[in-house]
């Protein structure tokens, strides 16, 4: 199928998603789920995010996400693909992506599809998946549980299904979301997507000419030093 198509299908499942999810928040966001009783071990906590891009590059962003979240399925799949393309690409920026899974009250399958980009990365599929999450993200409108549908996109995106059915049924990665999303609370995240650039919070909406302008501005405030 043409690429338009697809994405504007996702852009339309996100935009009716934004509609419903708009409608049951409150003004000013909402914040991850906290669960005292997940064990979270000092590993879980040194974990980085997954990461695109040089180690070396001047701007050092942070997303906070929600693959459930429909603002963040936008973000994905218009504004990222341009920032991947003219920033990561190109060695100015690096990208590391922090879970942010709101409460199941607002966000049913929000854990489950984080434990699903979590298993993944075991086989070095992280960011296929994330992808794959956003571009099919019509399953975040259906009430039924989603597993079987992170399971056909996992195995498109070449993962070994045996190996993360293991995974995903064994929730092994429960701190260490739950360690993401502490640490998203205690940088006063509370709505996704929220961004950090060079550690500093992005209070305006996410957008690829927006990021463009922050690293632009980073970069030649270093060369004039």
């Amino acid at each position: 199928m043409n690429r338009f198509y697809v994405l504007l299908g996702v852009v339309a499942a996100a935009a009716v998603a934004f509609l419903i999810y708009s409608t049951q928040q409150e003004p000013g966001g909402a914040a991850a789920a906290s669960n005292p009783n997940v064990p979270i071990t000092a590993q879980d906590r040194a974990f980085p995010g997954y990461i695109l891009g040089s180690d070396s590059a001047p701007v050092k962003v942070v997303e906070f996400v929600d693959y459930e979240c429909p603002i963040c399925a936008m973000f994905a799949t218009v504004q990222f693909p341009t920032i991947r393309d003219q920033l990561i690409n190109t060695g100015k920026v690096q990208w590391r992506l922090r879970d942010y899974p709101l409460a199941p009250t607002t966000h049913e399958w929000s854990h489950l599809a984080a434990n699903a980009v979590a298993c993944a990365s075991e086989q070095g599929k992280a960011w296929d998946m994330v992808d794959a999450l956003f571009d099919h993200h019509d399953w975040a409108l259906q009430k039924s549980n989603p597993t079987s549908v992170f399971r056909g996109l996992a195995q498109s995106v070449g993962v070994n299904t045996t190996t993360w059915d293991a995974c995903l049924s064994s929730n092994k990665y429960a701190g260490r979301i739950q360690a993401s999303a502490n640490e998203g609370d205690s940088l006063g995240v509370n709505g996704t997507p929220t961004l950090f650039i060079n550690g500093t919070m992005v209070r305006d909406r996410a957008t690829s000419d927006l990021v463009q302008r922050i690293a632009d501005s980073l970069i030649a405030a270093t060369k004039k030093k």
